[in-house]
């Protein structure tokens, strides 16, 4: 599997009042969210890129504006 790195100024999640880690696991979903509301990813391969099965990610989408079902 592939890594990337992304660097972000420590004061992002402070000024959020979340931790590193949960910033880090938000940042994961957001990209695999987007991914997938623009056809580029499954629900299954964007579930993957999150780290999360994929009825949890359906169910998640929400959280970030975009439908779990697209049409």
């Amino acid at each position: 599997m592939k890594t990337l790195s992304i660097e972000y100024p420590e004061s992002i999640p402070a000024v959020l009042n979340i931790s590193s880690e949960s910033f880090e696991e938000e940042a994961r979903m957001a990209l695999a969210v987007k991914l997938f509301e623009t056809g580029r990813l499954s629900s299954g391969q964007a579930a993957s890129l999150a780290g999360i099965p994929r009825v949890t990610f359906l169910l998640n989408c929400r959280r970030f504006g975009s439908p779990s079902v697209l049409w």
